[in-house]
């Protein structure tokens, strides 16, 4: 079934700024949103999603209450939220399979919406800008067309991407929103930064970095938050790469060099570090082929259970 807008169903064939004409209040809902200042979500009850990471749950959910992510430029955030369970999930897509990305996590979803027998299918879509070399665009429009090849209604709600979530300044393009939330309980999403991007920051960018697949890694029915086993071989010329100064780690390590936040570069050196430190992440981090496991404790914060307590 179709990707639905107020009913109508998204006409493809035509380029994304006729949809915006044609559905004016989407135009509206993207000003609304680009209009409020990023919200500053600390770590109790957040659940952070990193790039090709998603993670699902719902507002029964006692650890996590927010679904986040930011760092966003040519990428996008997509929540993905049945209005009867009020299952919700949120990704990061970069563009590496969004095809099979968008069924993935739209069988996450009605894997908690199956016995509820009202409501429907809403997808919000934040990020990306008017980039040099299209990709955001080319993103947006995957991503339409991969929710519009469901099986299932999908109805969009919220459009805040390529040229909605543009900036210009002195001829250079920027994102205004570069990060969202998702309160699961009220499903209120907003502009967010994230100050704590744990557990396992550095494990999980890694893991992206060697070309990882979209993972999910929450079990809401446990609620733990499970990272790996994750598996690489040594990260080609990491020595290399180590060696460049900012500006060619800038240039060559990033989609959209003059966009990216402040940190990009520390974070990019950091992940390669540690890739050089774990060449063999099987020996290193996964002896036992066991994921690290984490719950929330009784302040809200990510704590490393032992699997053999679980």
């Amino acid at each position: 079934m179709p990707l639905l807008v107020n009913g109508v169903r998204v006409d493809l064939a035509r380029p994304t700024g006729d949809m915006i004409r044609a559905h004016p209040h989407l135009e509206e809902k993207a000003k609304l949103l680009r209009s409020q200042p990023a919200q500053i979500v600390e770590p109790k009850g957040l659940l952070y999603v990193q790039q090709r990471e998603f993670a699902v749950t719902t507002p029964k959910d006692g650890s996590v209450s927010i679904l986040g992510s930011d760092d966003a430029t040519t990428c996008h955030i997509v929540v993905l939220r049945h209005t009867g369970s009020g299952a919700t999930c949120l990704t990061h897509c970069d563009g590496a399979d969004t095809a099979a990305e968008v069924s993935l996590i739209m069988s996450s979803v009605k894997s908690f919406s199956s016995s509820t027998g009202c409501g429907r299918l809403e997808v919000h879509l934040v990020g990306g800008f008017n980039d040099d070399r299209q990709l955001s665009q080319k993103l947006t429009n995957q991503l339409l067309r991969a929710f519009d090849l469901q099986p299932e209604d999908v109805h969009l709600v919220t459009f805040c991407v390529t040229e909605l979530n543009d900036r210009e300044e002195q001829d250079i393009h920027f994102p205004i929103i570069y990060g969202i939330a998702v309160n699961v309980k009220t499903a209120e999403i907003f502009p967010a930064t994230f100050p704590e991007k744990g557990p396992d920051e550095d494990l999980r960018s890694a893991h992206v970095l060697t070309g990882a697949p979209l993972t999910n890694i929450y079990d809401a029915k446990t609620e733990q938050l499970r990272i790996g086993p994750y598996f690489w071989g040594p990260f080609p010329h990491v020595d290399f790469w180590l060696e460049q100064d900012d500006a060619q780690i800038l240039q060559n390590l990033s989609t959209s060099p003059l966009a990216e936040p402040p940190h990009f570069v520390s974070h990019i050196r950091s992940t390669l570090t540690f890739l050089k430190e774990h060449p063999f992440p099987s020996r290193s981090l996964f002896p036992d082929r066991k994921p690290r496991i984490y719950k929330k404790n009784e302040q809200g914060l990510w704590e490393q259970v032992c699997s053999d307590k679980i």
